[in-house]
C-alpha cells in the first residue's frame, strides 16, 4: 500500500539553506537511507521554501495568482516521501522516525489506488 509522508517544519527550520549547510541534514540523510535500505521508498523530494510558491485560483475563467503559499501557517510543507508498505501501522512507524516529527509535524496519507 502506498502512502505519502508529508514533512511540515517551522519556517525558521526551512530557510534558503543549501543541503550541505543544513544543520538537520544528517538526520534527513539518515532517515532517507533507512527508507532506501528497507526497500520501502518509492520516491520523494525536498521543496523550496514557501515564499517561492505561487498559488492560483480560477474565478469566472480568470486566473488569480498570488505569491507564496495558500494559507498562513506556523509550519510549511518542506518535502515528502512516497513509500510502499503493507499497511497504515507500518507507514506510521516510518513517519515516527521522520526528523519533521520532532521539528514540526508529519502527515501520513494513503494514495488512491487505481
Amino acid at each position: 500500500m502506498k502512502f505519502v509522508i508529508l514533512n511540515y517544519v517551522k519556517p525558521r527550520n526551512f530557510a534558503d539553506v543549501q543541503p550541505e549547510n543544513d544543520p538537520d541534514g544528517p538526520a534527513w540523510g539518515a532517515y532517507t537511507k533507512a527508507l532506501l535500505d528497507a526497500g520501502v521508498m518509492v520516491g520523494g523530494a525536498a521543496l523550496r521554501p514557501s515564499h517561492t510558491a505561487t498559488t492560483i485560483r480560477l474565478s469566472e475563467g480568470r486566473r488569480d495568482l498570488h505569491d507564496g503559499p495558500y494559507a498562513e501557517t506556523k509550519e510549511q510543507l518542506g518535502g515528502f516521501y512516497l513509500i510502499d508498505v503493507p499497511d497504515l501501522d507500518a507507514a506510521l512507524e516510518w513517519a515516527a522516525r521522520n526528523p519533521a516529527a520532532s521539528l514540526g509535524a508529519v502527515e501520513v496519507r494513503p494514495l488512491v489506488q487505481g
